[in-house]
């Protein structure tokens, strides 16, 4: 994100902190750099990277600068004036409308000194703008809750307005028979819309719809797990499954094969929902699994998807360079598109040429050529890159490489000016390696393109509302990894459940292994090493592996002791 800013605007509360000695000259200069080369406010940086809390920060500058201090646990944030300012404004300044008085905006923001905020805002909104000191932390937080109270009325909407939503199919008109009366029988119209709303509003990323011989459940998949929310009667499965399939452009006569297709549910004016659809016919009849598509994961901060601070470093230096090739590997929902497409939006500028080759594409972003694989028609990853390298690209994505004809095309590609982005399926980094190397691409090939390679997993975040402390042996917690002399002063925190999250978890956090070439590990590709000297000579680094990052997180208290060992049990 970046930010318009000079050293004179970020002096005020730069000089505050470092007369309060809780920054020196040094340090300041440090981090002043680093949160232009992140393109990241420094307040965010310092908020971040838990250099100075954002309660702090806020009093301090009030004192400095004369403004009042705020909470803004305070206040309904459903209510407040979002449509006086854009939603761009807000995010790029780190600022939030909070009330009007007569030709007067009240402004919530955490930097007073970003005097091109004011002036923009106040260009816009045609008010004149004051402004309120809030905690960093929280002010971020808010501005979340407050633009999708304004984009989205799932929370508004009434029973009656259930069977009025605006809902469209995919692009392929593949309904070919008639619509009967009771798959458009109000009841089952609003149920499974119903069911679509719930979903988003409950954070789903999966819908799970599945007959058996005597019942039919329908499940969701919340931070990587699944749990039932419905058992319809099983006689009506049949018309549900049909809904879904007529909403979605498939044909509701043919039940014998597979089917896929796209539901596009629009919930406001701000926002729409794509759900891409696919049935599998079981014994006892069609299971259909939606995926639901929401373009706003994309938005996502690169500082909240879990990386220690030096993995971040490593990850924004690799992305900001020229050329080379970054891989990014882990499992099926391990998070892989969402790292990349964080990456690829701050890459996102009027002065680049970005062009993403996917099966699909997912994550719908603006100022991105984003390109559908469909290998029916011809259109391979491998002929989607061959189109881009002739199109004057600056940065390419590819969603896999699953065989050596992309490998190759990535590689070269990598070799000859462009950033390459993409995935493989591999446990770790140092096996990513070998896998290219058994896919057939050269090692002196690897060494020349590629610039890093990071794994990865999901992990579910403790509910910060109900976590308890929790004792476990001495000899579980070195066998889980942790050293001897920590034990006395680790703090590990348990799962609970309570009304604010699921089973004790909310939301998830990713855990990496985030690895670049160094000569040493160049030398031993080159001789042909294989995954476990390769993992050697990266432990020998210093380079976490997914357990070593894992245990990070549990001493953070974030997460869980049994939830690491699910994500990064061998």
């Amino acid at each position: 994100m970046a930010i318009a800013t000079t050293d004179f605007q970020f002096a005020g509360i730069t000089r505050c902190l470092i007369q309060e000695g809780l920054l020196t000259e040094n340090d300041a200069r440090i981090h002043s750099k680093e949160a232009q080369k992140n393109k990241t406010p420094l307040i965010s940086y310092l908020v971040a990277n838990k250099i100075v809390d954002s309660k702090t920060i806020a009093s301090k500058a009030s004192i400095e600068f004369g403004l009042p201090f705020f909470d803004l646990d305070a206040i309904d944030l459903r209510n407040l004036p979002m449509d006086l300012v854009s939603e761009k404004l807000i995010r790029n300044y780190h600022t939030l409308p909070l009330f009007t008085r007569g030709k007067t905006l009240f402004l919530a923001i955490s930097d007073p000194t970003n005097i091109q905020a004011l002036d923009d805002i106040k260009f816009q909104s045609r008010l004149h703008p004051e402004t309120i000191l809030v905690e960093e932390h929280k002010l971020l937080k808010a501005i979340e809750i407050a633009l999708e109270a304004k984009d989205s009325t799932i929370s508004a909407l009434l029973d009656e307005d259930l069977e009025n939503l605006d809902i469209s199919g995919g692009d392929e008109d593949n309904a070919k028979s008639e619509i009967s009366s009771d798959v458009d029988d109000a009841p089952i119209v609003r149920f499974v819309n119903k069911i679509l709303l719930d979903a988003i509003k409950k954070g789903a990323s999966d819908i799970h719809m599945e007959p058996y011989e005597k019942h039919f459940r329908i499940r969701f998949r919340a931070d990587g797990m699944l749990y039932q929310v419905a058992s319809p009667p099983s006689n009506i499965a049949t018309r549900i499954v049909s809904r879904v399939k007529v909403m979605s452009k498939m044909d509701i006569a043919e039940r014998r094969v597979p089917q896929d297709g796209r539901i596009k549910m629009t919930i406001s004016k701000h926002r729409a929902i794509d759900f891409r659809v696919n049935t599998c016919p079981t014994l006892f009849g069609e299971k259909v699994v939606l995926r639901i598509l929401d373009p706003n994961t994309a938005r996502i901060g690169i500082e909240k998807l879990g990386f220690e601070p030096d993995q971040q470093e490593l990850f924004l230096e690799a992305i900001n360079k020229p050329y080379g090739l970054v891989l990014v590997t882990g499992p099926t929902g391990s998070g892989k598109t969402v790292s990349l497409y964080t990456g690829l939006n701050l890459l996102n500028s009027i002065d680049r040429n970005i062009s993403t080759a996917e099966d699909p594409v997912e994550i719908t972003v603006e100022g991105i050529n984003q390109v559908n694989i469909n290998p029916k028609a011809g259109l391979t990853f491998a002929g989607a890159l061959r189109a881009f390298l002739r199109q004057d690209p600056d940065i390419i994505m590819v969603g896999e490489i699953r065989d050596l004809e992309t490998a190759d095309i990535a590689v070269k590609a990598a070799q000859t000016g462009h950033l390459v982005l993409s995935t493989l399926h591999t446990n770790d980094a140092p096996q990513t390696l070998n896998r290219l190397m058994l896919m057939g691409v050269a090692p002196f090939n690897i060494v020349s393109a590629v610039n890093l390679i990071m794994a990865q997993r999901l992990a579910r975040r403790l509910c910060e509302y109900c976590k308890k402390p929790a004792t476990f042996p001495g000899v579980v917690l070195k066998s889980a990894g942790f050293k001897e002399e920590e034990l006395k002063t680790l703090q590990i925190f348990s799962p609970v459940g309570c009304e604010h999250c699921m089973n004790g978890y909310k939301g998830r956090v990713g855990v990496y292994q985030v690895m670049t070439l160094s000569d040493a590990m160049r030398s031993l590709i080159l001789e042909g090493g294989n995954a476990m000297q390769l993992a050697e000579q990266a432990k020998s680094e210093g380079i976490n592996d997914l357990r070593a990052s894992a245990l990070n997180k549990i001493r953070q208290g974030i997460t869980s002791l049994e939830e690491i060992d699910r994500v990064t049990k061998e």
